[in-house]
């Protein structure tokens, strides 16, 4: 006690506090990087919606893509993912149609000139008179094509789309349409 009584400044004083670190300079490290991101973000996301013909951000037309009735209109744009996946998935179910015409062909039987013909029999390139046509009933290709893919139905319709095969009615059922003829018109 006798150090305070004699009236020495330093031996009085409390010692200072041991510094504190300053959490404000390492938030301001951290936030302005993520700050920087955020924008750079919201201001590419302002931009693509100027395209985008369903925001409501869209002024007027979007610039660049093609107005109704011109070429082009209602198609991906050149080059873009959408166009490789739509070729993409038109050459896969090109390929399925091939296979169906091909199972046709297989447990199909052949009718031509000279009356009906059994399963696979007859030459295939034919007297060049192009009146042979292969027949299948639904029942039939259903059992034989489930094995391959599991969408006959779809892959008919596509088929007779392209004038592939012809078979009566809208749809076909499993059960039901069991008896429908279906013809391979190639």
């Amino acid at each position: 006690m006798e150090h305070e009584e004699d009236g020495n400044p330093a031996a009085a004083a409390p010692p200072p506090p041991a510094p504190v670190p300053d959490d404000r300079v390492t938030c301001r490290g951290t936030v302005g990087p993520l700050k920087e991101n955020w924008q750079q973000w919201s201001s590419d996301h302002q931009e693509s919606q100027k395209h985008n013909p369903f925001s409501q951000q869209a002024c007027g037309a979007p610039t660049g893509l093609p107005q109704r009735g011109q070429h082009g209109y209602g198609r991906p744009l050149e080059g873009s993912m959408t166009e490789r996946r739509g070729r993409d998935a038109h050459t896969h179910v090109g390929r399925e149609v091939e296979e169906l015409c091909a199972a046709i062909r297989a447990i199909g039987r052949r009718e031509g000139a000279d009356g009906l013909r059994g399963p696979g029999s007859g030459d295939r390139g034919g007297t060049g008179q192009g009146t042979e046509s292969v027949t299948v009933e639904f029942g039939k290709l259903f059992e034989h094509y489930v094995t391959i893919s599991n969408k006959l139905v779809g892959v008919l319709l596509r088929a007779r789309k392209q004038g592939l095969v012809h078979f009566d009615g809208e749809m076909l059922w499993q059960g039901r349409d069991d008896r429908v003829v279906i013809t391979l018109r190639q």
